[in-house]
């Protein structure tokens, strides 16, 4: 990598650890305070989610040329580099914050990230790939507004409504690309490197599986089960796919933690 590639890194690292010393300065919603890091850490990956996912959608419009292929002839786009920054710097919040068995699935999923995101920083290739992939970020920002009302207990209309935003762009900013890159990878095989193609599909193996999973886990917990029958002096509490029941004491180790 360049001095100039160096020295974007370490700032938008340094950026992104910046932005989480500096929401620790700022108040929390008083429901959210038992639980000061998790709203600081998605506060953090929302802003990422809207920054990639848009950065994504203006690359698409400015290089339309990187969906029918999208892994020769495109200028480096900075934003896979912010991307893998941001796993980085979310990476070490989250080894510092959380044990291994709480966020094992939000650690694979940064280190597929940046494992398929690097190539593209690295070599100049697959640029369009990577552009594309973050498209899913648009779906996680939506995550990201699903899981605030649950944190600070904002009225269920705010839950609701992300709810329905999360499952629509789970369609089509998730399952859409990633079935997209899948087919294209399986059809043009031939065209790039056997260690690429065993990288970028185990990436899109993963990710998918866990998106499938996230969409269900959704689905049951916000639509199927949005009014459950409780037996009367029970104490009403979603589903550990919601990630925030009403124990205090819970930590969520759900697929649900799954952030783009």
């Amino acid at each position: 990598m360049s001095p100039l590639g160096l020295l974007m890194t370490g700032a938008f690292f340094a950026a992104f650890q910046g932005l989480h010393w500096g929401l620790q300065l700022l108040p929390t919603p008083r429901p959210a305070a038992q639980d000061r890091w998790k709203w600081r850490n998605i506060c953090v990956s929302l802003v990422h989610s809207l920054l990639a996912g848009a950065g994504a959608l203006l690359g698409l419009s400015l290089y339309p040329q990187m969906a029918t292929d999208p892994i020769h002839g495109h200028p480096r786009w900075a934003l896979a580099l912010v991307a893998v920054c941001y796993f980085l710097a979310d990476g070490a919040d989250i080894l510092q914050n959380q044990t291994l068995g709480q966020a094992w699935d939000l650690l694979c999923h940064h280190l597929v990230g940046v494992s398929c995101l690097s190539t593209a920083v690295l070599s100049g290739h697959d640029v369009g790939f990577s552009v594309v992939s973050l498209l899913l970020e648009l779906n996680s920002a939506c995550l990201h507004l699903r899981k605030l009302p649950l944190l600070s207990h904002a009225p269920s209309l705010a839950f609701s409504m992300a709810s329905w935003a999360t499952l629509a762009s789970l369609a089509l900013f998730r399952l859409v690309p990633l079935g997209w890159m899948s087919l294209w990878l399986f059809r043009h095989h031939h065209q790039v490197p056997s260690a690429l193609v065993v990288l970028g599909g185990t990436g899109l193996v993963t990710v998918g599986t866990m998106s499938i999973i996230l969409g269900v886990c959704i689905l049951v917990s916000d639509v199927l089960r949005s009014q459950p029958h409780l037996h009367p002096g029970h104490k009403e509490t979603r589903t550990c796919c919601d990630s925030e029941p009403a124990r205090p004491d819970h930590r969520d180790t759900s697929i649900l933690s799954l952030k783009g």
